[in-house]
C-alpha cells in the first residue's frame, strides 16, 4: 500500500477512535444512575422551601416584582410532591396563604430578620396578620432566617422579637438557624416552641463528602433531640447542590443530590424526623452571593423542569449528546481548516490533539453554562475559548501538510505564539492568585488551561524572559497552598494543580528557548 494510502488509512481511524472517545466522555458524564426513589404522587413528603424568583429575578430587583401566575404554577407543582412549603420572607408573599390553600398545602410561614429595625418590624406585623388569618394553613411562623449567623442581630433581641410573636399568634413560633449558632446562644431556645435546625454536610467547616454526609447529619440530629428535649427540633434546611465547586470531598452532582435527598428521606421516615428539604427549585441569583453553587439546590431547575432527585434514574448531565455532537462538530471544524496530516505519525496525533482540545472547550462550556453569572464573566469565558481555539488549531497545522493558506495561517500563528503562552500563563497566575487567597466561591478553571499548557508543554515556543519567569513563579508558588487549603482528597484541585503543573513547565521549557 502507498505510504499516502496508509497515512489515510491511519488517520481515517484515529479519527474514528477520537470521536467514539469524545462520545465515550460525555457519555461517562451522563449516564443514567438508578437509584431508590423518595417521593410519588402517592408518596408525598414533608416540607420544601420555596423563594418564588423566576430564573431572571433576583430579591435585588429593583423595582421588586413579583409574578402571581409564577407563585401559583409553583404551589400546583410542588403541591404533587409535598404536604407543606416554607417561606422566608413577608414582602411580596401576601399570597401564599391562600394559594396554599387552593392546592392543598400547609405554610411555614417566614419573616426576614436583619439589622434595621424598621425592616423587621414590617415583616414581623405582615408575619403576625397572615399567621391569625390563615390558622388553617399556617402550620408555624419562623421569626428570622440565619441572623445570627449573619451577625445581625444578638441572642437577646432575636429571643425580645420571638417572644413579641408569640404572644400576638396562636400557632407554633421558631426560630431558624445553622445548628452551631444554637449551641453558640443558648439564650434563644428557651423562647421557641421548637427549634428548626438547618443541616447542610456541604457548607460546614470541615465538609462531608457524599459517602460520610447522611451520618453526620444523623450524629446531629440525635445531639439536638437528647440536649433540647422534651422540645422537637425541625430540620429546617438540608440538602446537596447539583452542580458547583468541590468543597475538600463534598462534590455537588445531580447524582450525589439524589443521593443524598433520597437517603435523608429513608432515615426521616425511619426515625419520625420533621424536616424540609433546600430547595424546591434552582435559585440562579444566588451564584452572584454563594458561586456557582448557590444556584444549584434545587429539585427542579430553575425553568422548573425535574432534575429527577427524587425519583427515577438519575444523570449527572442529562443533555450529554449535545455536548458530544458540539464538541464533535468543532473537532471536525479545526480538522477541516488544518488539512491532511504529513505523516503517519501525524495521523495519530493531529486526532488525538483535536479531541482532547474539543473536549477541553466543550467542558469549559459546560462549565461556562452553568457558572456565568454576569455579562463581563460570559465575555471572560468566550476570551478563553477563543485562546483555546486558536491554540489548538494552532498545534494541529504543525502536524498538517501545509501549502498556500494553511502555510500563511501557520506562520501568522508562530509568529505570535508566544503571545498566546504568555496570555495562558496570565490567566493561570490570577487564576492561582484567586484560588489561593479567594477560593470559597470559585470554581476550577482546569478545562479552560489544560491545552495551552499542554500544546507549548510539548512543542516550546520563544517568550519574553521576564514575564514568563514572574507567570511560572506565581503558578507554581501556589500550587502546594492551593492543595493544602483545598485537602488532600479533592479531585478537582488535583486536577488543577496537575494542570498549573504542566502550564509551569510549559513556560519554563520556553524560556529555554530565548
Amino acid at each position: 500500500m502507498p505510504s499516502t494510502r496508509r497515512t489515510t488509512l491511519v488517520y481515517s481511524i484515529a479519527c474514528l477512535v477520537a470521536l467514539l472517545g469524545l462520545g465515550a466522555l460525555w457519555y461517562g458524564l451522563g449516564r443514567p444512575v438508578p437509584l431508590a426513589d423518595a417521593a410519588s404522587p402517592t408518596h408525598k413528603l414533608q416540607c420544601a422551601s420555596y423563594t418564588p424568583f423566576d430564573k431572571d429575578q433576583s430579591p435585588y430587583d429593583q423595582p421588586f416584582r413579583l409574578r402571581p401566575a409564577r407563585m401559583d404554577a409553583d404551589l400546583a407543582l410542588l403541591a404533587q410532591r409535598f404536604q407543606c412549603i416554607r417561606t422566608y420572607s413577608m414582602s411580596g408573599l401576601e399570597a401564599i396563604p391562600a394559594l396554599a390553600r387552593k392546592h392543598g398545602l400547609k405554610v411555614m410561614l417566614g419573616a426576614w430578620v436583619n439589622a434595621n429595625p424598621a425592616d423587621t418590624d414590617r415583616e414581623l406585623a405582615l408575619l403576625i396578620e397572615a399567621a391569625n388569618a390563615n390558622p388553617d394553613v399556617v402550620s408555624a411562623v419562623i421569626v428570622g432566617n440565619e441572623a445570627l449567623l449573619r451577625k445581625e442581630v444578638t441572642g437577646s433581641r432575636l429571643a425580645e422579637l420571638i417572644a413579641r410573636v408569640k404572644a400576638q399568634v396562636k400557632v407554633p413560633v421558631t426560630y431558624a438557624d445553622v445548628w452551631e449558632f444554637w449551641l453558640q446562644h443558648p439564650q434563644v431556645a428557651p423562647a421557641v416552641d421548637f427549634l428548626t435546625i438547618h443541616l447542610l454536610p456541604y457548607w460546614e467547616d470541615d465538609p462531608r463528602g457524599i459517602d460520610a454526609a447522611l451520618a453526620h447529619v444523623a450524629d446531629v440530629r440525635r445531639t439536638f433531640g437528647e440536649r433540647f428535649a422534651p422540645k422537637d427540633i425541625l430540620i429546617g434546611e438540608t440538602g446537596w447542590p447539583s452542580d458547583g465547586r468541590q468543597r475538600e470531598t463534598a462534590k455537588p452532582s445531580r447524582v450525589n443530590e439524589a443521593r443524598f435527598i433520597r437517603g435523608f428521606v429513608a432515615l426521616a421516615e425511619t426515625y419520625g424526623w420533621h424536616y424540609n428539604l433546600i430547595e424546591a427549585f434552582d435559585q440562579p441569583w444566588k451564584r452572584a452571593n454563594e458561586g456557582a453553587v448557590g444556584g444549584y439546590w434545587g429539585l427542579y431547575d430553575a425553568d422548573r423542569q425535574d432534575k429527577s432527585v427524587l425519583e427515577g434514574p438519575v444523570s449527572n448531565l442529562p443533555d450529554w449528546p449535545r455536548w458530544w455532537m458540539a464538541s464533535a462538530g468543532l473537532g471536525a471544524l479545526i480538522l477541516l481548516l488544518t488539512g491532511p496530516a504529513a505523516n503517519r505519525r501525524a495521523a495519530l496525533g493531529m486526532p488525538l490533539l483535536v479531541a482532547l482540545g474539543s473536549a477541553s472547550l466543550g467542558l469549559w462550556g459546560e462549565l461556562t453554562w452553568t457558572t456565568a453569572r454576569f455579562a463581563a464573566e460570559w465575555a471572560w469565558a468566550l476570551l478563553l475559548a477563543l485562546l483555546n481555539g486558536i491554540i489548538v488549531l494552532h498545534g494541529a497545522l504543525a502536524l498538517a501538510r501545509r501549502d498556500g493558506w494553511r502555510q500563511r495561517l501557520f506562520a501568522w500563528l508562530q509568529a505570535r505564539a508566544g503571545t498566546w503562552l504568555l496570555a495562558a500563563g496570565f490567566v493561570a497566575a490570577v487564576s492561582m492568585l484567586a484560588m489561593v487567597f479567594d477560593p470559597r466561591y470559585r470554581s476550577f478553571p482546569s478545562a479552560a488551561l489544560l491545552m495551552p499548557a499542554l500544546v507549548y508543554l510539548l512543542r516550546p515556543v520563544p517568550v519574553r524572559r521576564a514575564e514568563a519567569t514572574l507567570l511560572a513563579s506565581i503558578v507554581g508558588l501556589g500550587i502546594a497552598p492551593q492543595l493544602y487549603q483545598e485537602g488532600l482528597y479533592n479531585p478537582q484541585a488535583w486536577i488543577w494543580a496537575a494542570v498549573s503543573g504542566l502550564m509551569v513547565a510549559a513556560l519554563w521549557r520556553s524560556l529555554r528557548r530565548v
